[in-house]
């Protein structure tokens, strides 16, 4: 728990170590959506909130994880995946956030 001039800010870290160097996507499709799918449990336990997501070059499986949750939204409230939308969207904020089209691609083994 930090404290801030807020208030306390109590910290929950994910870390996803199912995801070789040098792949553009995570090693196990289900690890990833048992990933997806608890970050995504913690955020409703907490109710209004922020999530930090953090990688090792500040991009690629970061924009993954984003673009995912994305999609993921996308599904639940419109019954739709876009993930070139997804994956656009983040790119435009930020450049080498979903790194490759490679990933861009695999992002639809949501849907």
């Amino acid at each position: 728990v930090l404290q801030l001039q807020e208030g306390p800010l109590l910290v929950r870290h994910f870390q996803f170590l199912r995801w070789s160097p040098y792949r553009d996507v995570p090693d196990s499709r289900k690890a990833f959506l048992s990933l997806l799918a608890q970050v995504h449990g913690w955020q409703r336990e907490c109710g209004e909130g922020r999530t930090a997501v953090h990688c090792l070059n500040g991009g690629g499986r970061s924009g993954t994880f984003c673009a995912c949750t994305m999609i993921l939204e996308m599904i639940r409230h419109h019954s739709v995946a876009d993930a070139f939308f997804a994956a656009k969207t983040l790119r435009n904020a930020k450049p080498n956030m979903v790194e490759t089209m490679v990933s861009a691609r695999r992002l639809g083994w949501l849907g």
